[in-house]
């Protein structure tokens, strides 16, 4: 039986830690309601420029003159997988959750016979990647420097990718990224970059026939590479207030879970204390009977 000394101080160090949790609670909800506000703002231009580079991409997909980016190589041998992750832990399953959904897809690539790479935005996705796959990390972004995220962070990333994609270092690029939903609801999210990939009901504005100054061409030059950043841009905000999200989830489980363990230490306190005072009663009166 532990002694009540130590009890004590199994409270009190569990009321500490309860402490530092409902803090962390408390700055993940304000940080929140900025983050959450952000990725929102970001979802109607990101929408916007899909849906015409789709419109433009429709009729320059059998062109020998269009961009590389939108038909990509030809081929699909070398995959490019983007993990976007945390800088910090505490957040409940939210790194996890994308890293095993980049995990399941690189497992079903390489039963294909297909090669994987990995570009790592975040140290936690790295952390978890380089276990299996260290050697197929060709770089690590760490954005811990970064206080607020802004497009330049995003631009950076996207230039990279554009970089190795015309070095011929892969043929598709695939973004991993957790779209916030709800505080206790992230989608862990698989996205094709390179070659560009518009989902259906997005390739359109409607019936009409549009010309196009300058040509599609040049447009296409200019558009592809800024999607993509704009993509990861995105990403980057989903992430952070996905990040936000579970980290309160995480945070306020985590501050019920010692409330409720101080109750027990508490309740075995005193149970101890009475039951040391009952036995030292016990003896001061088989001692004084004895006399």
């Amino acid at each position: 039986m532990p002694s009540l000394k130590a009890l004590r101080n199994r409270i009190a160090s569990v009321k500490a830690t309860q402490k530092i949790t409902k803090a962390m609670q408390m700055v993940a909800a304000a940080k929140l309601r900025r983050a959450q506000g952000a990725a929102e703002a970001a979802r109607p231009y990101a929408e916007r420029m899909g849906r015409v580079l789709g419109n433009i991409a429709l009729g320059m997909k059998d062109s020998p003159e269009a961009p590389k980016l939108l038909i990509g190589t030809g081929k699909n041998q070398v995959h490019l997988l983007v993990v976007c992750t945390a800088e910090r832990g505490l957040c409940g399953p939210f790194n996890s959750a994308i890293v095993r959904l980049a995990r399941e897809k690189a497992g079903a690539l390489e039963a294909d016979g297909k090669q994987v790479k990995f570009l790592c935005v975040g140290r936690k996705g790295f952390e978890q990647l380089r276990r299996q796959f260290e050697k197929q990390i060709v770089e690590t972004i760490d954005l811990r420097a970064a206080r607020v995220l802004g497009y330049e962070h995003a631009e950076g990333i996207g230039k990279k990718v554009i970089a190795l994609f015309n070095e011929s270092a892969f043929d598709v690029a695939t973004l991993f990224y957790s779209r916030f939903k709800s505080v206790i609801a992230q989608v862990p999210t698989a996205q094709q970059m390179i070659p560009a990939s518009f989902p259906v009901g997005e390739s359109g504005l409607g019936q009409a026939i549009y010309e196009y100054e300058p040509d599609e061409e040049e447009i296409l030059a200019d558009l592809l590479p800024r999607n993509i950043s704009t993509q990861i841009f995105r990403a980057l905000l989903e992430n952070a207030a996905s990040e936000q999200g579970a980290r309160m989830s995480a945070m306020d489980s985590a501050t019920r879970n010692a409330g409720e363990m101080i109750k027990k230490q508490t309740l075995k306190y005193n149970r101890t204390r009475q039951a040391m005072i009952t036995k030292e009663l016990i003896e001061i009166i088989s001692g004084a009977e004895a006399l």
